[in-house]
């Protein structure tokens, strides 16, 4: 206990040592502690919903056991006992934390219980005295014990319950990363310790789907302030809480790193559910403005995940401003392609880009936008003509432009499909 309630509590015992009031009064709180227990208890649960609401079978049996020992201490301190260190006070709060019981409940019934001795120390003052002066000053000193006391057991188990809380989130954070690890890394069959985590956590099941999502700010740089890595993952824990039966979401190499996963059927004799990867999609989007995600295809086994991994971070590399959450289905190949190979063509364009580059820029872009749209027509010139509101010849026109300048004929498959890479890798 701190040198300050040690050092107050034992300036209001010294003062209330000195009136000989107080042994009456003590003897008087002694024979009505049963009452005082009863009173204790009631006041608790009528004032305080989270008592009779919690489905935690040991809150009340918890509570009906705490409430004596206050009754207990207090008679032990008016007693002349020195002041101790509230230990019962503090497993007490550790208990509260380990269940998540709300701390302000817990609070709360301190408060309620300084109200029940007050009372009933008035009391014991005034039935071993008339009231006179002598017993209106000790009625003053006994409201102070009280209000110590009771300020004393309260930081005590506020700060008992912030470091079991704590803890506690140092062990699920620990055992967090090191499922994530395990999972995102691959692990061997053969290893009896991974086996026994993996089906501890529920992932050996194979009725399940997997699927994960990795997510980060637009400024990556974000990321590197705890408190505002530590919202993201929050923020997306909160929205799919609902959506899916398991969830487990750890900051890895500065992203939110979520592992989803949900009974793919019930049975073999059951329609599959919808795929995790989509049902989340609409979810994820509510994450915010300021956040990209990349979502992976859904894998059917635990030993898939590290493939699932890739997947995502490749989607999360093609998510923008404009296209926020991206799933790794809806990627083109074509685009696939290009984000994983650009640089590499970059560095082997045909001769004829720098050409096609001046030309193009100079008709304000038309020889390119003129190829998209003949793609985009399924080659037919008519189509083509009609989608850019020229004339048929405008686009030959064009074609033999880009003959000359490319050598490429883009009427023939091969050389519009060249045409097409080459342009888009450009951009790329």
């Amino acid at each position: 206990m701190s040198t300050y309630y040690t050092r107050t509590l034992t300036q209001v015992q010294d003062q209330l040592r000195q009136s000989p009031l107080l042994p009456p009064a003590v003897k008087y709180i002694r024979s009505h502690a049963a009452a005082i227990n009863v009173e204790l208890g009631e006041a608790v649960v009528s004032a305080i919903p989270a008592f009779t609401e919690s489905r935690n079978p040991d809150v009340q049996p918890a509570l009906a056991r705490h409430g004596p020992q206050h009754t207990e201490e207090i008679l032990r301190l008016l007693g002349g006992g020195r002041v101790g260190d509230f230990e019962f006070v503090r497993e007490h709060a550790r208990r509260r934390a380990d269940s998540r019981f709300p701390l302000e409940a817990t609070l709360h019934a301190y408060r309620c219980g300084h109200k029940v001795f007050s009372r009933w120390l008035r009391k014991a003052i005034l039935a071993a005295t008339p009231p006179d002066d002598d017993a209106q000053q000790m009625v003053a000193a006994v409201a102070d014990f009280a209000l110590e006391y009771t300020d004393a057991i309260s930081t005590i188990a506020a700060s008992s319950y912030v470091a079991q809380t704590r803890l506690l989130a140092d062990v699920a954070g620990a055992r967090r990363a090191e499922l994530i690890n395990i999972l995102l890394d691959g692990y061997d069959e053969s290893d009896g310790r991974v086996a026994a985590i993996l089906k501890s956590a529920g992932y050996l099941d194979r009725r399940q789907s997997f699927c994960v999502a990795i997510a980060q700010p637009v400024d990556p740089s974000e990321m590197l302030n705890p408190l505002r890595a530590r919202r993201v993952a929050d923020s997306i824990d909160e929205i799919v809480r609902g959506s899916v039966a398991r969830r487990v979401i750890d900051i890895r190499d500065n992203r939110v790193v979520t592992i989803f996963s949900d009974t793919r059927r019930v049975s073999g004799w059951t329609a599959p559910n919808a795929k995790l990867a989509t049902r989340l999609n609409k979810e994820l989007m509510l994450v915010g403005n300021a956040v990209l995600i990349g979502v992976s295809n859904d894998v059917p086994a635990t030993a898939l995940i590290p493939n699932a991994h890739r997947q995502a971070l490749l989607a999360l590399e093609l998510a923008s401003v404009s296209d926020r959450v991206v799933q790794f289905s809806e990627i083109s190949a074509r685009r696939l392609m290009l984000h994983i190979a650009g640089d590499e063509l970059q560095q082997v364009t045909p001769p004829w880009v720098s050409e096609f580059v001046r030309l193009d820029e100079k008709l304000c872009g038309a020889l390119l936008a003129t190829v998209r749209a003949y793609a985009d027509a399924d080659m037919n010139v008519l189509k083509t003509a009609e989608a850019l509101s020229v004339h048929p010849n405008t686009v030959y026109s064009r074609f033999q432009k880009l003959l000359d300048a490319t050598g490429l004929d883009v009427r023939s498959y091969h050389a519009l499909t060249e045409l097409l890479i080459v342009a888009d890798c450009a951009r790329h």
